[in-house]
């Protein structure tokens, strides 16, 4: 598994280069990278979800699913509590961005291409418990934390992300036992393959766009990136220490809980006229920072947490 997991992160950080390369050169536009984004977030990424649940039902998919969500949700619970612990209010400090940066993570850009590299649709169909939760949280807490609002509109948004239709309409399939006709599967399946690729070149395009040595003067930014991608994927490894579930779910929710911090962080800085360069330099420098420490991470848990 270790040779698959720096193999990945290889082919990633390959596609991350030729993303920053086609910006540099024009032949990515700001306004371009947003609309691939947009279009990885509402489409690819749905579609791959999406396959994910064309699998036959067995009891023993189910019941993990269902533990896969309570990992998510104890993981989530330790990136909160770390988070909040190492990050205290000061002013003149961006406390709610450092904060949102190190509890939601990247984990549909990075993580589905990681995991389905690692276990192929079934890593993914278990991936999709932690995309629920990310999108529960992060379009409820993480948007109040950065606006500072509590409004029922980010709930509602939750309902009408695609990312959770594409896992609700799944999960009908998957239960009823609705296979999509092949020609459609084999459609849908060419749609998916787009995603890896697409998710490394908005990454490499969005690198492209900060001041990396700029970055590299800043030890906070290291701070956070530190707490995000090493300490707080440590303490999910020691939680699955006691009691071991299955090594394909722990892995799965690891390798989400390790990806960078996510885009939305930027996205909702812009919303609310936050300080956004602040995000996207957390973003960037931990995207960067991720192809050496997920496939650490992830060889980390088969030393210690398998």
């Amino acid at each position: 598994m270790s040779q698959v997991i720096l193999q990945q992160a290889f082919i990633m950080l390959i596609l991350i280069l030729v993303g920053a390369g086609c910006f540099r050169f024009g032949l990515l536009s700001k306004e371009t990278v947003s609309e691939i984004s947009r279009l990885v977030l509402t489409v690819v990424n749905p579609i791959v979800i999406l396959l994910a649940y064309q699998r036959e039902l067995r009891a023993e998919l189910a019941v993990n699913l269902g533990w896969t969500f309570l990992l998510s949700i104890l993981s989530y619970a330790i990136a909160m509590l770390i988070s909040y612990l190492a990050i205290r209010s000061k002013e003149g400090r961006e406390t709610a961005i450092e904060r949102f940066s190190c509890i939601y993570s990247n984990c549909g850009f990075m993580g589905i291409p990681l995991v389905q590299a690692m276990f192929g649709l079934e890593g993914v169909f278990y991936l999709t418990a932690f995309v629920t939760i990310f999108n529960l949280l992060a379009w409820t807490h993480g948007v109040m934390q950065i606006s500072g609002q509590h409004s029922m509109k980010s709930i509602l948004k939750v309902l009408r992300s695609p990312a959770i239709i594409a896992i609700a309409a799944g999960m009908v399939l998957f239960f009823a036992q609705i296979t999509i006709p092949s020609l459609l599967a084999e459609t849908l399946g060419m749609i998916g393959e787009l995603n890896t690729p697409l998710a490394m070149f908005v990454a490499g395009a969005t690198i492209a766009q900060t001041n990396l040595p700029a970055i590299f003067r800043k030890p906070r930014v290291f701070y956070i990136c530190t707490l995000k991608l090493l300490i707080i994927p440590f303490a999910v490894i020691l939680l699955f220490l006691c009691p071991p579930f299955d090594s394909m779910m722990e892995m799965t929710v690891l390798a989400a809980t390790a990806a960078p911090s996510a885009a939305m962080c930027t996205m909702q800085c812009l919303n609310f006229k936050k300080n956004a360069a602040y995000a996207s330099e957390l973003f960037g420098m931990s995207t960067l920072l991720s192809i050496l420490t997920m496939p650490l991470v992830m060889m980390l848990y088969e030393k210690i947490g398998a």
